[in-house]
């Protein structure tokens, strides 16, 4: 990224910026049910020491940057509260999700990249947050993607397969998910996955989206599969119990209590409800 223009970015009396601290921002809530960030024009920030993170530009040309501070602002008034994307993204726009889930992402590498991995040195921050540099070796080091799959997986009887992973609270079911491992496309990913976590052999692996999911710095790749086998045997180390779902069942147990669905933030939900074949019932949980 240019300096200068990066310089006369910032300068530009439409740009907008927001702090954000340990994965999580200022935002207020809106009378309509939903949730803004706050921002603020970049000439008011008043946080010079912070390191700054370019976040890119929407329709109307208006800049927008992160600053990346060790705790948020003292709340601005009455009604802006902290908030992270497992609290807050759901009820985020899009254009605001999005920045939200940039800047996190920058700032969790930022945070846990500091030094080079050719030799060890310290780095500095360059191009606005997306570089860090080597003074000692000139190396040049990116942020990392991490990636992995997550997958709705239905059988013959057009039940949904979900479980419920070892650190999860009772009742909290979702789609199975896992990491892509050196070497590997993300479809075998996906049947590799499901047979270590419940023992069941999927075929008919249909890509449908993705996900940045900067928990720490992952992106998501969802998928449908079919189950060749239903006979369930989980790993017990990723996952504490798994169960197989027809529509009705689903929807009992949630209104019930007994099951969790699935976070709005998460692709997961898009999944299950493709399946479900409209948006599930009762309130969405945040994510632990």
């Amino acid at each position: 990224m240019d300096e200068a223009w990066l310089a006369a970015a910032w300068s530009h009396p439409t740009t907008r910026c927001f702090v954000v601290s340990g994965g999580q921002a200022l935002v207020v809530d809106t009378d309509d049910g939903g949730t803004e960030l706050v921002t603020m024009p970049s000439f008011e920030a008043p946080f010079t020491e912070a390191h700054r993170y370019f976040l890119g530009t929407d329709a109307e040309g208006v800049r927008y940057f992160a600053l990346q501070k060790d705790g948020l602002p003292g709340r601005m008034d009455d009604v802006a509260r902290p908030a992270g994307l497992r609290e807050a993204g759901a009820l985020l726009g899009p254009r605001d999700c999005a920045l939200l889930v940039h800047a996190v992402a920058l700032e969790n590498w930022q945070r846990m990249h500091r030094f080079c991995s050719r030799c060890g040195e310290r780095t500095v921050i360059a191009a606005a947050g997306h570089i860090r540099r080597c003074p000692a070796c000139g190396a040049e080091h990116y942020p990392r993607t991490d990636p992995a799959v997550i997958m709705l997986v239905t059988d013959d009887r057009d039940r949904a397969l979900l479980g419920r992973q070892v650190h999860w609270p009772e009742g909290h079911f979702s789609t199975l998910a896992g990491f892509v491992e050196p070497g590997e496309s993300i479809e075998r990913a996906v049947v590799r996955e499901v047979a270590e976590e419940v023992g069941v052999e999927v075929d008919e692996v249909r890509y449908v989206g993705s996900q940045p999911w900067p928990f720490p710095s992952s992106l998501m790749f969802g998928f449908l599969a079919h189950a060749r086998t239903d006979e369930l045997r989980v790993d017990g180390e990723e996952i504490e119990e798994a169960r197989w779902f027809s529509r009705d069942e689903l929807r009992e147990a949630i209104e019930s209590g007994q099951v969790r669905k699935p976070s709005g933030i998460s692709i997961a939900a898009r999944l299950v409800e493709m399946w479900y074949g409209k948006p599930l019932p009762g309130r969405l949980p945040a994510e632990g």
